[in-house]
């Protein structure tokens, strides 16, 4: 559907951020599977004993109504699209790290049916228990590739030659990955690379390796603008240390 359109009805959704309007009322921003991210207004949701306050919650899957021709058009209706269990606590902050991503890196009414499916599917492998790292690595990795950024981790940028288990490589945006002599501190490792083109992130290592090198790929799209949820989580180590 068009950004025209004068109504959608129960389209599937995501709630990712929302502030305040006026005395009663919000701006939201929300990601649908069928019409992309985009701005709703939503009236009175902050008024004493607003029904549609407790089912507006982030993580939750959401059936969405709106209506208007604008930019931001007027959400008409919204309810829980099932059932789903809370995330634990100690998943909130990576959870938030989605939103942030997706808030900073998509446009407006670009539909991503694919992106919204796997946003589903990070936060549904979080309420089962996955570590954290490995939903974020991988949802980075296809966050990339849906936005055109996707990474080459199966060839050497300037040969062409298949990527070596055994070898270490440095990875440079624009670029891609370059063969180096022996183990660096930037370099990575081919194991790790073609573990994270798998999809089948496991020790340590190529954890570590995969957060280097799709750190610095979502750097180059972010054109070096910090992310807040960054700065909490390194707050939150601080304060941690002995």
């Amino acid at each position: 559907m068009s950004r025209s359109l004068r109504r959608v009805d129960l389209t599937p959704g995501y709630l990712l951020h929302h502030r305040p309007w006026r005395d009663t009322s919000r701006i939201l921003e929300v990601l649908t599977r069928e019409h992309g991210r985009l701005t709703l207004f939503a009236r009175g949701v902050r008024a004493p004993r607003a029904r549609l306050a407790a089912v507006l919650q982030p993580f939750q899957p959401l059936l969405l109504s709106w209506s208007g021709r604008s930019e931001a058009p007027l959400l008409t209706g919204a309810e829980r699209a099932g059932h789903v269990p809370a995330l634990p606590p100690a998943s909130l902050l990576a959870a938030f790290y989605l939103n942030e991503l997706l808030l900073r890196l998509t446009t407006h009414h670009d539909p991503l049916p694919a992106l919204h499916d796997h946003y589903h599917d990070a936060l549904a492998e979080l309420r089962a228990g996955t570590p954290a790292v490995v939903c974020l690595r991988l949802f980075e990795k296809r966050l990339l590739e849906l936005l055109g950024y996707g990474l080459d981790l199966a060839t050497e940028a300037h040969t062409g030659r298949p990527l070596e288990p055994d070898g270490y490589y440095h990875f440079r945006p624009g670029e891609g990955l370059v063969r180096v002599r022996t183990r660096e501190p930037r370099s990575v490792s081919g194991r790790s690379l073609l573990a994270l083109e798998r999809g089948s992130l496991c020790d340590a290592r190529e954890l570590g390796d995969a957060r280097r090198v799709l750190r610095a790929a979502l750097e180059a799209c972010l054109e070096g603008r910090p992310l807040a949820t960054r700065t909490v989580a390194k707050a939150m180590l601080r304060k941690a240390a002995p």
